[in-house]
């Protein structure tokens, strides 16, 4: 039965209920639902018989190949490889760099100190021998100040006032000691003192004695001994039971060669000091002095307590001389270390087993806090057939070397001024 309570409602019929039938049911000029599902979207109609225009050639855009990734994510290719090849450039550029920078660090540097260790003359100083002291904790070097005026010619030993001694001697005696911990001790060793000398046929001399080349002895076996470097270091370990690790030497013309390499040093005498004989004539307080003054300052025995002063003023030199030639305004100064470094290796002696590194530790253990003293003195009597001579005070010396001998620092009271 037809539905009457609707008869008069719009897009009725009243036959809705009938069996297979389905109305639409739209409104007036709007699609129905059956035209919703179905009917085309307006963006897909095409008006028959339109014509399609291609656009002018200068409107249309250059083609570019889409770029596409690698498995990598920062990687892109372009499709021509301009953006690989400039990368590839970058990095043959970076590699070549980083090659000459190597090469600049470590190659010529390298080569420049085989040739630098090449100059060193070396000598036999550290020699074998029954008795010799064990191997020690700490480290001591032996520096030599020669008075040989080998590599001088006439007009500087006129201008130094060296003299024309033959032969050679020790005008300053040293040893650097460098205990395990601590800072390092300079130890002046008077070129007088009375010790056994290490020659066969001599008893008791200066330590002086044991150096000269003009001293000379026959062994047991026949073979002839004379003093040098060998003797002198065998005197000194016997005497004091310290072992010596290392050996420098440098004559009179190698000294003033270092001190004019790093433009002088500042040295600080208390009074005028005038001696001819060492070619000296400076005034009083501090002042910079060039290689052939120092030298004068250094050598004279002008003063009240003759040798005894020059040991103190070979300390003072020798400290200012490492605190300048290990200062950065010459170590990174080519036109001062290189000159140094020539003039060092011209002019040093040292043992065979010796290298440049070594010169270079010795070096940079001074530049530190540096104490200075000497082997303590008991009197300076005149003997005999010898003359002056220094007699080492033997409590005091045997507490500096005991110390010595057990790598420890020296003690203070064992310092001597």
């Amino acid at each position: 039965m037809a539905d009457r309570r609707h008869r008069g409602e719009p897009g009725s019929t009243g036959e809705h209920n009938r069996g297979g039938v389905f109305r639409r049911g739209g409104g007036p000029g709007k699609p129905d639902e059956f035209e919703k599902l179905y009917r085309s979207r307006e963006s897909e109609q095409r008006v028959v018989g339109e014509t399609r225009r291609i656009p002018p050639a200068d409107q249309v855009p250059p083609h570019r190949p889409p770029k596409r990734r690698t498995h990598s994510a920062g990687r892109e290719y372009d499709g021509r490889g301009h953006q690989r090849r400039a990368r590839e450039r970058r990095k043959k550029t970076a590699r070549n760099t980083l090659v000459i920078v190597l090469v600049l660090l470590l190659v010529i540097p390298g080569g420049f100190y085989l040739w630098a260790d090449s100059r060193l003359e070396r000598v036999d100083a550290l020699q074998d021998y029954e008795g010799r002291p064990d191997r020690q904790p700490g480290t001591t070097y032996m520096i030599v100040g020669s008075d040989s005026r080998e590599g001088l010619d006439d007009d500087q030993i006129r201008e130094l006032a060296t003299g024309r001694a033959e032969g050679r001697r020790t005008d300053t005696l040293m040893v650097l000691y460098m205990p395990r911990d601590g800072d390092p001790t300079i130890v002046s060793v008077p070129r007088d003192s009375y010790v056994p000398l290490a020659i066969p046929g001599y008893a008791d001399n200066k330590i002086n004695t044991a150096f000269a080349d003009s001293v000379c002895g026959t062994g047991e076996d026949g073979e002839e001994v004379c003093g040098g470097p060998g003797p002198l270091v065998q005197s000194f370990e016997q005497a004091s039971g310290v072992r010596i690790d290392h050996y420098v030497e440098i004559g009179m013309g190698g000294f003033v060669d270092l001190v004019d390499a790093v433009g002088g040093v500042e040295l600080c005498p208390e009074e005028p000091m005038v001696d001819p004989k060492a070619g000296l004539d400076i005034e009083a307080g501090c002042q910079e002095m060039d290689g052939g003054t120092a030298l004068g300052y250094v050598r004279t025995r002008a003063t009240p307590r003759a040798d005894l002063d020059r040991i103190q003023r070979q300390r003072e030199f020798f400290s200012a001389l490492i605190q300048e030639a290990s200062a950065p305004s010459t170590m990174f100064n080519p036109f001062k270390s290189v000159p140094l470094v020539v003039a060092g290796t011209d002019t040093f002696m040292v043992d065979e087993g010796d290298k440049l590194r070594h010169l270079a530790s010795m070096l940079m253990a001074m530049r530190g806090g540096t104490a200075t003293t000497a082997v303590p003195v008991g009197s300076t009597p005149t003997l005999d057939g010898v003359g002056s001579v220094v007699l080492w005070d033997e409590a005091r010396s045997e507490q500096m070397f005991a110390a010595m001998r057990e790598g420890e620092p020296i003690p203070e009271e064992a310092m001597q001024d």
